[in-house]
């Protein structure tokens, strides 16, 4: 009878030579998906660090920028802002576009700020989301310094049901309205707001105050809150 042991050495051989050949035949592939994996894993973290870099430098000058409108000096402000509009990186370009376009509506070249609020809001590579922010805010503008169609061509298209930003678009269509002389419509519009519990609650007060002046002045507010 045979020992065991024999045919546990004869598997092991077997098991041996099965290693050896599969190692034979696919060391290649394996070492070249090792060393792959070691350089993708070390362009990542470069790629990461380089990343955190040049955000972190887009973010001092962005602050420098700040700085220097809040202190009036609204010309290097400028110069500072335009230079990162071509050189900020990921989203602190279109940003330094932003508040270039604030800084010049502060500095009151309402023409300037709405011309750059609208570049923002024309440009298709910006996140929707702060190109509807860029009209909303040339139309706020444009309440002192435009007409009520100025107004309405920016901010009628974000003043629809479900639109986040329609709040505030009423409101400056109502601004606008009002100063038009087109009472009943600025009332709508106040009292649209200020019935909507959706609504931020500065802008339902703002809304109520606004109503509050347009009733002084013997305008018939139907439904109205409060």
């Amino acid at each position: 009878m045979v020992d065991d042991s024999f045919f546990r050495e004869v598997n092991e051989e077997l098991r041996t030579d099965r290693v050896k050949e599969f190692w034979r035949r696919y060391a290649p592939y394996i070492i070249a998906l090792a060393v792959a994996v070691v350089l993708a894993t070390a362009a990542w973290r470069t790629y990461d660090w380089w990343s955190a870099r040049q955000a972190s430098r887009s973010g001092d000058q962005f602050l420098v920028a700040l700085n220097l409108a809040r202190t009036g000096k609204t010309d290097d402000a400028l110069k500072a802002l335009e230079a990162l509009e071509k050189t900020g990186y990921g989203d602190y370009g279109v940003l330094a576009r932003m508040r270039a376009a604030t800084v010049l509506a502060n500095k009151g070249d309402d023409a300037g700020a709405v011309k750059g609020f609208d570049a923002v809001a024309a440009d298709n590579e910006v996140p929707a989301a702060i190109r509807d922010m860029a009209q909303l805010r040339a139309a706020y503008i444009l309440v002192d310094s435009g007409s009520y169609e100025d107004v309405a061509r920016h901010a009628e298209p974000l003043s629809a049901d479900g639109n986040p930003f329609r709040h505030s678009a009423r409101e400056a269509l109502g601004l606008a309205a009002w100063k038009k002389g087109d009472t009943a419509d600025a009332a709508k519009l106040f009292n649209e707001i200020a019935n909507d519990g959706g609504a931020p609650a500065n802008l339902r007060q703002r809304a109520d105050i606004m109503l509050g002046l347009l009733r002084a002045d013997g305008v018939k507010i139907g439904n109205a809150a409060g």
